[in-house]
This record gives C-alpha cells, sequence and structure tokens, in this order.
C-alpha cells in the first residue's frame, strides 16, 4: 500500500503539485487567522489600527492565500515539468497586484473614516474639524486614484502584449502620445488641484462660498469635482480646478461669524435717532445676534431719498440671513407706525394753465 502510495506519488507531479498547493492554502488561512487575531490584540486602545484592521479585513483573506500560492509556484518543480508555471504564476502576480491595490484603498479609506469620526463637523465651532477634514478627504481621494492607477500600470506591465504596445507608442510619440497627453490632462489637472486645495485649503468641507452667483455650501470633495449644496437643496457640481482658476467668494475662510446689511431708502424729512435706537432694539432681541457690531448710517443720497445703510452681526451666514430678514421687517413697521410720511414719495408741482 505504501509502495503503490510512492509510487503514484513519485510518478504524478500534478498530485504532488495539488497536494503543495492544497497544503499551503490551508497553512494561509491558518497563519492569516493567526495573525489578524494578534493583530486585533495588540490594536486595543488604538481606533485607528482597528479600524484599518476591520476595512483591510476582506482584502487580506485574499491577499495572504495568493502570496502562498506565488511562492509555491515559484519554489517547487513541478511546476516546470508541467509548464504552467509561468502563465500561472504571471496570473497570480497580476491577482496579487490587484489585491495589494485593493489594500492599500480600503487602508487610505480606514484612515478617511477615522478622521470623520474622530473631527465632526456638526458642532458651533467646527473651523479647525474643517480643517482636518478637508484634508484627509481630498488627501486621501487623490492617494487612492493614484494608488489604482499604479496598480493598474503595474498590472498591464505584466502582460508582455500590452507592456509592447505601451513601448512602441512611447517610442513612437507622435500624434498618439499627443492624443493620450491631452486625454490626460483633465485628471492630471484636478489630481494636481487636489493637492493643492488639500495643502493650501481655499475651501474647506462645509464651507459657505458664493459661486457663479449661487450661495451654498461645500458638501462634497471628491478626487475630480466638489459637490455644492445651494441654499434650495440644488447641486452644483464644480470641478476642482475650477476653484484654482476662478475667483470665488468664501464666507467661511478664517471664521464664521459675519457681518451682514440691510438698505432702507427713506425720504428726507425721517429723523435718524428715533432708527438707531430702534436698530439697536431690533437687534438687542434677536438670537442671532451676536453682540458685535449694530450700525445705522446714511451712506448715499439721491434727488428723492436718503440710502440708509444697516449693519448687524451674527455667528454664521445662516444666522445672519436671518437677522437681517428680522431687521429689515421690524424697521419697514417701525416707519410705517411712527413715520409714515418718511417713506419714499414723488413730488409734484401742479399748475392751472387757466390761472
Amino acid at each position: 500500500m505504501t509502495e503503490n502510495l510512492l509510487e503514484i506519488w513519485n510518478g504524478q507531479p500534478w498530485i504532488r503539485l495539488g497536494v503543495t498547493v492544497i497544503v499551503a492554502l490551508l497553512v494561509a488561512i491558518v497563519v492569516h487567522r493567526l495573525v489578524r487575531a494578534l493583530l486585533w490584540r495588540v490594536s486595543d486602545g488604538h481606533p485607528m489600527a482597528r479600524e484599518m484592521l476591520r476595512q483591510a479585513r476582506s482584502p487580506m483573506g485574499w491577499l495572504v492565500p495568493l502570496l502562498v500560492l506565488v511562492v509555491a509556484l515559484h519554489t517547487r518543480p513541478e511546476a516546470d515539468e508541467l509548464h504552467i508555471a509561468a502563465s500561472a504564476e504571471q496570473i497570480l502576480v497580476i491577482a496579487l497586484i490587484a489585491v495589494a491595490t485593493w489594500l492599500g484603498v480600503r487602508c487610505i479609506n480606514a484612515v478617511e473614516f477615522f478622521f470623520c469620526r474622530r473631527f465632526p463637523v456638526n458642532t458651533e465651532n467646527n473651523l479647525r474639524a474643517r480643517r482636518v477634514l478637508t484634508q484627509a478627504r481630498v488627501l486621501g481621494r487623490t492617494g487612492s486614484v493614484l494608488l489604482i492607477l499604479i496598480g493598474l500600470a503595474a498590472c498591464l506591465m505584466m502582460i508582455p502584449g500590452v507592456r509592447q504596445i505601451g513601448a512602441s507608442l512611447l517610442a513612437s510619440a507622435g500624434l498618439a502620445g499627443l492624443a493620450v497627453g491631452l486625454a490626460a490632462k483633465p485628471v492630471l489637472s484636478n489630481l494636481i488641484a487636489g493637492l493643492q486645495i488639500a495643502i493650501t485649503q481655499p475651501i474647506r468641507l462645509d464651507d459657505v462660498v458664493i459661486i457663479e452667483g449661487e450661495w451654498g455650501r461645500i458638501e462634497e470633495i471628491t478626487g475630480t469635482y466638489v459637490v455644492v449644496r445651494i441654499w434650495d437643496e440644488r447641486r452644483l457640481v464644480v470641478p476642482l480646478n475650477w476653484f484654482i482658476e476662478n475667483p470665488f467668494q468664501n464666507w467661511t475662510r478664517t471664521s464664521s461669524q459675519l457681518i451682514g446689511t440691510v438698505y432702507l431708502w427713506l425720504d428726507y424729512r425721517v429723523p435718524l435717532e428715533p432708527l438707531r435706537e430702534e436698530v439697536k432694539r431690533l437687534c438687542k432681541e434677536a438670537p442671532q445676534w451676536d453682540g458685535r457690531v449694530c450700525v445705522l448710517q446714511v451712506t448715499d443720497t439721491t434727488d428723492r431719498t436718503l440710502q440708509i445703510r444697516i449693519l448687524a452681526s451674527s455667528a454664521d451666514s445662516g444666522s445672519n440671513f436671518d437677522l437681517r430678514c428680522h431687521v429689515r421687517e421690524g424697521m419697514i413697521a417701525f416707519v410705517q407706525q411712527h413715520y409714515p410720511d418718511s417713506l419714499p414719495r414723488v413730488r409734484a408741482e401742479v399748475r392751472d394753465p387757466a390761472g
């Protein structure tokens, strides 16, 4: 019986290779479980490491067996005898590169998710949280795109036919190279713009911006575009490089505090001191006023009216909009009730032609 088994073992390289692969996979599964349990225990008290282990669970389940299979095929002589070493090893290496790229992207996502939980933006004073979260989002998306491009290039370089085509294109350059360069320009410009935004931060998540005459908040920053949530729930999608090449307003660049303006046009006979007292009263009774600025001034005159400008400050743009509406409505009601003759009017002189 033993002699028959030895004869089969020595005479059948398929059996030896199959047993080797099965044993290698079993060893890989055991090693993967032991290493994962050990790392999970060591990472206790380290939220980022825990999140990375949680995100890397699926790709690691494929990475370790593929790595063991590549080693087994590379070291066993049966693979050379059966003439499958080159093709099988090439396929496994491509799969290994793809899984490694998947693992890298999941680790980047884990770091980004950790910062999202560590620095929530739904707080009152969230400037530092928005700064950190913007850097994490933009750098994470840019890193993921670059990692995917590198992994795809590495996989293509493992295929001889594709590698030869790429080499011939690079050698010939000419129109084909020019077309590829022009096609890749938007992608590269957006990647570079993403790095610039992450470092210099002209915009951050939850920033209040004015773009193309639209008022909104930065809702999402991806590797290629920015989503701006307009005040009426519309979404404005803007390419990343637009923020580098075009001017725009950012109302929360250094602080969310804002000074709002209310304009009134009244007759020359209106008294100013009662209006100033009423503006102060309206600001003090409004919960949106932060106590910094409350001013009434005459800023311009025409042949018929005075232009009165009221300045009022708030902690953020949303509160300032409500405060401006409150002051505007209150001042109109005050003038209508106490000084109705001071509302804008047109004066005309009528003469009797016969007289």
